[in-house]
């Protein structure tokens, strides 16, 4: 059966291994791994793959152990150079650079230095670069196209890293929650890895609850090391997400039309006023209206009143003008109006589906845009900021343009 997207419940976190456990969990095979790993230039390392019990789940445990005397600390190019001389498919190397790109720019946030002069130790060593590659060749065996998770469950307390005791989440995996929504817990531990926070903030299209589209067939665990209160697994479900674009309403031709500007210089109506006019005017059929300040005779403020609109209206406009404001005139003149063709689809986010406006001009996209007013309500009955869901949105549509 052909799957295109995975849902990963993050109760007990998330790790390199874990995730790429769960990933030869759900069908990546592991002679495969064994064979595109050894594409890299890199040596002194075995991968011990095996099944555990955590917990009373049984999961995929995948382990690197690394020769230790052949360790060394490694920069964004350093990896960039391991993984673009290997002969691994191209889009495996893209996605495991984009993963490390967005590592390296969170440590050097943490540090204070430019991305290209991170030295990576413990998430550049050998066992790293062999996860994020490892999980960007499992990906792309599977087919997967959309990744979603939950919200991460961090840990709490403090890790050890190499500059000492760092608070959990370490720096640079909070860094790269920024947008993602995450809790701490009870459990003392570092749940969440930079290299597991990396491959989410790099490649998942939403956080939360399932999403609606999406249709599991099957269910993986990947281990993690801890022996802890709960089941220290990922849970991946694999199947298929549903999100064929939906057309709302036919898009418009973007060859130029002829239209007429209504406008009238208003210097005696309450403020109050504008919004029901407006919703007037739409409803009577204006294509645009808008309200520009201005300066009158006797320099006394003002506005004047715009309205953007096709002949066939004109003159309930010019009702509408002259019933519900104070002017007592208006001058009309013609307009040539060229637009962009536009289209809606309705896109499934974790928290809900939103409508997107998708514009194009002379047969190409030029502008995509997640509609307000769905993204707000969204973000008032999720409880999740509106700019993650604007972002979301537009990332997950971007994905069908």
């Amino acid at each position: 059966m052909k799957y295109n997207a995975i849902y990963l419940d993050c109760f007990a976190g998330i790790s390199g291994n874990m995730l790429l456990g769960a990933l030869l969990d759900a069908g990546a095979p592991a002679e495969f791994l064994r064979a595109e790993l050894a594409k890299l230039p890199v040596t002194d390392y075995e991968v011990n793959i095996k099944r555990v019990e955590k917990g009373g789940i049984s999961a995929c445990y995948l382990d690197v152990a690394v020769d230790e005397a052949a360790h060394s600390h490694r920069t964004l190019a350093d990896i960039i150079s391991i993984i673009d001389n290997s002969e691994l498919k191209a889009a495996v190397k893209t996605t495991a650079k984009e993963i490390f790109t967005r590592l390296a720019a969170a440590e050097a946030k943490v540090h204070g230095v430019e991305p290209e002069t991170v030295h990576f130790h413990e998430v550049g060593a050998v066992d790293s670069i062999v996860d994020i590659v490892g999980i960007a060749w499992a990906l792309d065996y599977l087919g997967i196209e959309h990744i979603y998770a939950s919200r991460l469950h961090v840990g709490n307390g403090f890790v050890e890293c190499c500059h000492g005791l760092m608070p959990v989440p370490a720096p640079a995996t909070a860094e790269l929650l920024h947008g993602i929504p995450h809790y701490q817990g009870d459990i003392k531990k570092e749940l969440v890895t930079p290299t597991g926070a990396a491959v989410l903030a790099t490649l998942a299209k939403g956080f939360g609850l399932m999403p609606d589209q999406f249709v599991s067939s099957q269910i993986a665990y990947g281990a993690g090391t801890w022996d802890l209160d709960i089941p220290n697994v990922v849970r991946l479900y694999l199947g298929i997400m549903h999100v064929p674009p939906v057309t709302e309403q036919p898009g418009e031709s973007d060859e130029a039309t002829q239209c007429l500007v209504v406008e009238t210089n208003i210097d005696d109506q309450s403020p109050e006023l504008y919004g029901y006019v407006m919703d007037k005017l739409f409803a009577a059929g204006a294509l645009d209206v808008w309200v520009t300040p201005i300066q009158m005779k006797k320099n006394r403020p003002a506005a004047k009143l715009s309205v953007l609109i096709t002949e066939d209206c004109r003159e309930k406009i010019a009702a509408i003008i002259l019933n519900e404001t104070t002017a007592i005139g208006m001058r009309f003149y013609p307009v040539t109006r060229t637009t962009a063709s536009r289209e809606f689809i309705i896109i499934g986010l974790p928290w809900g589906d939103v409508k997107v406006k998708i514009s194009s001009y002379q047969g190409k996209i030029c502008n995509v845009a997640p509609e307000y007013e769905d993204c707000r309500r969204i973000a008032e009955e999720a409880g999740v900021p509106l700019k993650v869901v604007q972002h979301v949105a537009l990332k997950e549509a971007m994905s069908f343009c």
